[in-house]
């Protein structure tokens, strides 16, 4: 029979990479992670992880093993909180969300969901989709708002699962200045004509679609402030710091004094929807979950 602690210590492994990136996470000693490894190779009759000076990957028998790891852990939580249900008479749905996602789309969607499923206790994690897909494979939350741009849904290190993506909406971003900015009364911009501009970033993944653009067109962006908060990098923007790239729903509140202006096709744009595990897409509360997102999504 295999154990679940060594399917666990091996799905830390193909997340982290190394052993020790995995010891540490789960709180082992590297030793100890070797040799769970190590034993449940031997009970397979299989190697399940190449080891060299770079780190640790999976083979094919370890992507196979890792795969069923998930389903394992997944139904564990799962009957986890059906024996909670059983105690509190209440069903849990999770849900995780990045900052300016949840913000534009919760406040409305949880009074919307409660109205009709008033037995049902709500809980919201934040965090970058990077970090809480792998939550939604794992069965650790039920679904999961997440964003990616014009590369592949941000799913992490390891295999996909079953994940699947429901569109919610198109989220272009905008280049934000200052009122009194030369070009703060054009209805739309090209990026090349910013290239002597400086610039404030708003998180690492807009700086590095900001590069991808730029590249384009030709120039190499100069970085005067970097931060993982766009309304703090509005707030520089405003204080003269520079110009920025800033997605629609990240634009409220508004700061005082600035001015956003759309960017020409082909706009950057950030695609935002709502991520399950099929075995749990199909749950009448994650449905009616999506679909309240889905209304409040829709413009009226």
């Amino acid at each position: 029979m295999i154990d679940v602690q060594r399917l666990r210590v091996l799905r830390a492994v193909a997340d982290h990479g190394s052993f020790s990136k995995a010891a540490a996470a789960l709180r082992l000693t590297p030793s100890a992670v070797s040799q769970h490894v190590a034993v449940l190779e031997r009970s397979l009759g299989a190697q399940v992880v190449a080891r060299s000076t770079r780190g640790a990957t999976l083979t094919q028998a370890g992507r196979i093993m890792v795969g069923a790891a998930e389903s394992v852990v997944a139904e564990l939580e799962q009957a986890k909180q059906q024996v909670e249900r059983l105690s509190t008479g209440r069903v849990q749905l999770t849900v995780a969300t990045f900052t300016s996602g949840g913000r534009h789309l919760l406040p409305g969607t949880l009074p919307r969901f409660t109205a009709t499923h008033p037995s049902v206790l709500l809980h919201v994690r934040e965090g970058e989709p990077e970090d809480t897909l792998p939550l939604v494979r794992q069965g650790a939350v039920d679904l999961a708002l997440a964003y990616h741009f014009d590369g592949p849904l941000p799913l992490g290190p390891g295999p996909s699962s079953g994940l699947q993506w429901t569109a919610l909406l198109e989220d272009p971003l905008h280049v934000v200045m200052p009122e009194g900015h030369r070009l703060a009364g054009r209805e739309s911009l090209d990026i090349a004509e910013l290239a002597a501009e400086p610039w404030v970033l708003g998180c690492l993944k807009t700086g590095a679609y900001l590069r991808r653009y730029a590249e384009r067109a030709g120039f190499e962006p100069e970085v005067r402030g970097t931060t993982t908060d766009y309304f703090f990098a509005r707030s520089l923007v405003a204080a003269g710091m520079g110009i920025s790239l800033i997605p629609s729903i990240a634009l409220v509140p508004a700061v005082p004094g600035l001015h956003a202006v759309p960017v020409e096709p082909p706009a950057p744009t950030r695609h935002i929807g709502v991520v399950t595990i099929g075995r749990r897409r199909d749950h009448p509360h994650v449905t009616a979950f999506i679909q309240a997102l889905r209304e409040q999504a829709t413009p009226q």
